[in-house]
């Protein structure tokens, strides 16, 4: 596959040295997978509950679990993306991963909103399931994002001779 030389590196060599140097850089990079966990158990729950008619509790608590996960991410990728960008939110690098995620944690809160306000059961799972499906096109997104930085590391690599950070 051709390289192509005139995409915009996701970092600035300033904005890679923040990224690198802050705790929420770590911070995040252990929220991440946790989150995903939560959301394999969970998904895994709600999906037995719809299935069988049985387990809701385990299935609510899961989700419980995954929406605290998620909102915690939030918060600290925002504080993240301040510290190395400038801003809480909407950088240029991630503009469209954040907009994502805006629809992802509007549709996890309909989902307490539904828990809380009493819907049938059902509901409540299938917006779960929505919300799951909007988290693992964001999480895609995400990674992809971590792939295009690890090329521009190994880019810098190869042309300053060095070793990929």
């Amino acid at each position: 596959m051709p390289k192509n030389s005139t995409r915009k590196r996701l970092y600035t060599e300033e904005e890679r040295a923040r990224r690198d140097a802050t705790k929420w850089t770590l911070v995040q990079g252990i929220l991440a997978p946790l989150q995903f966990l939560a959301f394999g158990i969970s998904l895994a729950l709600v999906l037995r509950f719809l299935w069988t008619g049985e387990g809701y509790a385990a299935a609510t608590a899961s989700i419980i679990v995954k929406t605290g996960f998620l909102y915690v991410i939030m918060v600290t990728g925002a504080i993240w993306e301040k510290v190395v960008f400038g801003r809480y939110l909407f950088a240029p690098a991630f503009f469209w991963e954040d907009v994502f995620s805006m629809g992802v944690i509007a549709l996890h809160t309909a989902y307490l909103w539904a828990l809380f306000t009493g819907q049938p059961h059902q509901v409540q799972m299938y917006i779960a399931l929505a919300a799951y499906s909007t988290y693992v096109i964001n999480a895609g997104q995400f990674v992809w994002k971590l792939r295009a930085a690890r090329l521009d590391a190994e880019a810098e690599a190869r042309t300053s001779g060095g070793v990929p950070a």
